[in-house]
């Protein structure tokens, strides 16, 4: 069975997606963006420029649309997006949505699974959690963290079943160094990469380090542990089972800052320094209104999505 994809959100994680594919499949691969420097400039080069590790960098040819541009009819549909503009970009996407068409979606934080289903029915959606760093260094221009086949995908589908069609969209991740995990616990796969930014990202974008240099501190599993304990007593009191234990989500949290990704700065870091709106509500403020909804209090995560406003707000004054 060959698909045909669509990136509907054409970021740093959403070329990475589509280029793998294209490279190792020969995929139709088209690429949709609300972000119109990023469409201008990709039309204008001819292409996107890659690199991986800021080195080997060359420019491969692709069609990239703003939404109401494009009129293509792709087997699958790749989501990333911000999950403060996700119900804008998809409402302009809509007129290219069909019933036969299946989702991916690896977006970070939570609430867009929700957004997703008004448009698509469970049994069509698979959702999942990437530990693949990548960076947008410009309009056009993805730098590839870490060596080829870095990083690892866990996903699952919403609807609990795997059809044929899923079957063929994980085989082709696989086939693209993208090496995904099937699960069978679809709440649980979403929530731990949300503890796992809950962690990584929000310090990383707090002190503007990398994450090797988070895992450098000797206070770092201290640190870590703190806001891993607090979001597993949320989750318990939720009815949530994550995938792995609390020791296993700092062991993910140590193993890709120190060996993956140790150059990485995580995506809200990238939207900080860039002077863009941060996802904390939907990571920390998840995790805090979860617990608040059950009659928890996680207060180091609202402590710390406050610092992250706190940062936002001072830009003002630079």
């Amino acid at each position: 069975m060959t698909l045909s994809y669509a990136v509907l959100g054409s970021g740093a994680m959403g070329l990475r997606f589509g280029l793998l594919l294209k490279e190792h499949l020969k995929a139709q691969v088209d690429f949709i963006d609300t972000w119109q420097e990023q469409v201008d400039t990709i039309q204008k080069q001819g292409g996107v420029y890659q690199s991986r590790d800021g080195k080997n960098r060359h420019l491969v040819p692709i069609d990239i649309y703003l939404p109401e541009n494009y009129h293509g009819k792709p087997d699958v549909l790749i989501i990333f997006d911000k999950q403060m503009h996700l119900q804008k970009l998809l409402e302009r996407s809509k007129h290219f949505f069909n019933s036969n068409q299946y989702v991916f979606t690896g977006m970070n934080g939570m609430g867009h699974i929700e957004k997703i289903n008004h448009y698509f029915v469970p049994e069509k959606v698979l959702a999942g959690t990437c530990l693949i760093g990548t960076v947008l260094k410009a309009a056009g221009d993805v730098d590839f963290i870490g060596k080829a086949g870095a990083g690892s995908i866990n996903l699952a589908a919403q609807s609990g079943h795997v059809d044929s069609v899923q079957k063929q969209i994980i085989a082709d991740f696989s086939a693209s160094n993208l090496n995904p995990n099937l699960t069978d616990n679809f709440l649980g796969t979403l929530y731990t990469k949300v503890v796992f930014n809950s962690v990584i990202n929000t310090i990383c974008t707090l002190f503007e380090i990398r994450m090797g240099q988070y895992i450098d501190y000797e206070g770092a599993e201290a640190l870590g542990k703190q806001l891993i304990d607090e979001a597993y007593d949320v989750a318990e009191l939720a009815g949530i089972k994550p995938l792995g234990s609390r020791e296993q989500e700092w062991e993910t949290i140590r193993y890709v800052s120190a060996e993956t990704s140790p150059l990485h700065y995580p995506s809200m870091y990238q939207d900080m320094s860039k002077g863009r709106e941060t996802e904390v509500d939907y990571i920390n403020g998840y995790i805090y209104d979860l617990g608040v909804a059950n009659g928890y209090q996680a207060k180091t995560h609202d402590f710390l999505r406050h610092l992250v406003h706190l940062a936002e707000n001072t830009r003002k004054f630079r």
